[in-house]
């Protein structure tokens, strides 16, 4: 759980930095907020795991 809420906030900051980059004609490899959405999924199913 710890290693995608990890994820999940570095997916953030990494989306974060994209939206405020000065050259907005650079593409990013990633996309960040699916991959942030993933991790926080992948968390929440941990915790309802752990629950039972």
């Amino acid at each position: 759980m710890a290693g995608a809420l990890a994820v999940a906030v570095l997916a953030g900051v990494a989306d974060w930095r994209r939206t405020r980059r000065d050259d907005l004609d650079r593409v990013g490899w990633f996309d960040w907020r699916t991959v942030q959405m993933t991790a926080l999924l992948g968390a929440a199913l941990c915790v309802i795991a752990a629950q039972h």
